[in-house]
């Protein structure tokens, strides 16, 4: 089994239960066999941008979840940190980059002479 068949497994499993949702339910709103949905929980799927498309869609996933997997935390400043960058012009995130990054690196130098 690969990596991504159980992010992919877990993330849709959880939003379908979140949602209070049953497979059958989920393969409607995608319009896929419900023995897909079945395969995916189940770490056997390994879909195909036609089914894997509207499923993330009908399920309302952020693809985040899936593709990127670490970047999920459920930190308060995490949020606030990425939300504020959603909002930002490509030309103020572009300003914003080169502070952004000589602040991590002197809070993480900062950090190392603690320990």
């Amino acid at each position: 089994m690969n990596e991504y068949s159980r992010t992919l497994g877990d993330v849709v499993k959880r939003t379908r239960g979140k949602l209070g949702l049953t497979q059958s339910e989920v393969a409607e709103a995608a319009d896929v066999d419900t023995r897909t949905i079945l395969n995916i929980e189940n770490y056997k799927g390994n879909p195909k941008m036609e089914v894997l498309y509207p499923l993330i869609r009908a399920l309302k996933i952020d693809a985040r979840e899936i593709f990127n997997p670490e970047m999920q935390r459920e930190s308060p400043a995490i949020t606030q940190i990425r939300l504020l960058i959603e909002e930002c012009s490509e030309e103020e995130a572009a300003a914003l980059l080169p502070v952004f990054q000589a602040m991590l690196t002197a809070i993480r130098e900062k950090c190392a002479l603690h320990i």
